[in-house]
């Protein structure tokens, strides 16, 4: 087996839909086939593939969700000055830049690969957080220019490419190999973290964020040196098609798209506040500080495990489920946690099935979109979900007006029992919401749901013919 999935072997087996195709040429199958049919699903080349794509999530993504490790930091010290909402601006900046710009990578991806966007966008990150290192203290500008604007356009450059071009590699496989991926930016929510704790106290924030960038430049040259692609790629990209609107015709991709959008409203509050919280409920600092890293190593298993299960069952089936246990977890264990036991039990847990929501996303995606079109399709998402973490809202002016995590600061206002409540319980609610429209998606893509619906056309167009009918032979005396 190891030896037909070796490049340029003299069999390759298809796998598409129905029995198992063997050919003794790939190359002498029409182009189309090839692309749409021939795929690795492992080997050697596609796993290294793999640990490219979850270098570049570790070094990237990865960051983001250490950024409750920052915030605290920005507002105790480098910040003071500074609101929690205006603090919390700055990594909802990086999570909004991370999937609006996700359509226009998903195109660039779609026309010329990874050869310009895995090189620029590490190149980003890694100036960004040397520059992060020099900011002043209480020059918030320094900070939002280089740790949310430069350093989010340098991740959104990384993270859709390195999941798209897994389609390339995988497809019985694929939720899997996107679940590997993306339990490399949990790994670095892990890492990240605790190596800000430790080397703050010891080297300073500057020295502690130049350690992090050389981390992130050794990650992001290996990452630079093993992500390809393998099909054949357009070369050409044009102003019509830089954004690719198709998919909305199909109510799965729309509901999918909306559930998304509702989930991640909230998705990032328990990341950012989680240490605030414990701080509020006079948790040990030797605790506390370490929620945020105990939170993203559980949700390593939860994006790797998923990916194993959906492959099975399909992964709108482990989404959902996923989904609404993280609502249940919200308002049934976070809003009445006060002690140490649990919170640790709501980092723990929120961490182990919250983490689905990242890698079972684009493998749904994956699963209703065509191949040729999987990277501006996943990036039109990703851009709609960008709105959750960054858009003006119609809110009073000067109180941080915006949806996502700004509106948790917002919310936010004291860290009193009344304002985290409203916190958590905003938290929930979207949880509850989105994953009702994800329900939805499912419903409408049953078979039995369009047998119905094409049933009920087919009706309403004879009852229409008949009636026309009727009408005619009136006019023409038929029917006295």
């Amino acid at each position: 087996m190891a030896d037909k999935q070796e490049k340029g072997d003299t069999k390759a087996e298809m796998t598409a839909v129905g029995p198992p195709l063997v050919v003794e040429d790939p190359s002498a199958l029409p182009p189309e086939s090839q692309e749409l049919e021939y795929v690795p699903d492992g080997g050697r080349e596609a796993w290294t593939v793999v640990l490219g794509s979850s270098l570049a999530l570790f070094a990237s993504a990865g960051m983001i969700n250490s950024y409750g490790t920052f915030q605290n930091y920005y507002e105790t010290t480098l910040l003071p000055s500074s609101s929690s909402s205006v603090i919390s601006l700055i990594g909802s900046l990086q999570v909004f830049f991370l999937y609006f710009l996700g359509t226009l990578a998903g195109r660039v991806f779609d026309a010329y690969g990874t050869r310009v966007l895995i090189p620029l966008g590490s190149f980003l990150c890694v100036i960004s957080l040397m520059l992060l290192s020099l900011c002043q203290k209480d020059h918030a500008y320094q900070v939002f220019l280089a740790h949310g604007v430069l350093f989010g356009i340098g991740i959104a450059l990384l993270f859709n490419p390195s999941i798209a071009v897994l389609g390339h590699w995988f497809r019985k496989r694929r939720a899997l190999a996107i679940g590997l991926t993306t339990g490399g930016s949990a790994s670095g929510g892990v890492v990240f973290p605790i190596i800000l704790q430790r080397l703050i106290p010891t080297v300073g924030f500057g020295w502690a964020v130049r350690i992090i960038a050389f981390i992130l430049l050794c990650c992001l040259i290996v990452a630079c040196l093993t992500i390809r692609t393998r099909l054949s790629l357009s070369g050409h990209i044009s102003l019509r098609s830089a954004i690719d609107l198709e998919g909305f015709k199909d109510p799965r991709y729309t509901l999918a798209t909306i559930g998304a959008f509702l989930l991640f409203y909230g998705f990032f509050i328990p990341y950012f506040y989680i240490e605030i919280y414990a701080n509020f409920r006079g948790i040990s600092p030797h605790v506390a500080n370490y929620l945020l890293a105990i939170l993203n190593a559980m949700t390593v298993p939860s994006r790797i495990l998923p990916g194993y299960i959906a492959d099975k069952v399909g992964p709108i089936n482990v989404f959902i489920p996923a989904a609404a246990i993280c609502s249940v977890l919200i308002l049934g264990l976070w809003l009445p946690a006060h002690g140490v036991a649990s919170i640790t039990t709501f980092a723990v847990l929120y961490g182990l099935f919250s983490g689905a929501f990242v890698s079972l996303l684009p493998s749904y995606i994956a699963t209703i979109s065509p191949r040729e079109k999987y990277g501006a399709r996943l990036g039109a998402v990703y851009t709609i979900v960008a709105v959750a973490t960054l858009v003006v809202g119609t809110g009073k002016p000067c109180r941080s007006p915006l949806v996502g995590t700004p509106t948790g600061g917002a919310l936010l206002k004291r860290t009193d029992e009344q304002h985290f409540n409203r916190l958590i319980v905003f938290c929930g609610a979207m949880t509850v919401a989105g994953t009702a429209v994800l329900s939805m998606a499912t419903i409408v893509g049953t078979e039995t749901f369009r047998q119905r619906c094409a049933d009920s056309m087919h009706v309403g167009a004879f009852g229409t013919v008949v009636a026309r009918t009727l009408r005619m032979r009136e006019v023409q005396g038929s029917i006295p």
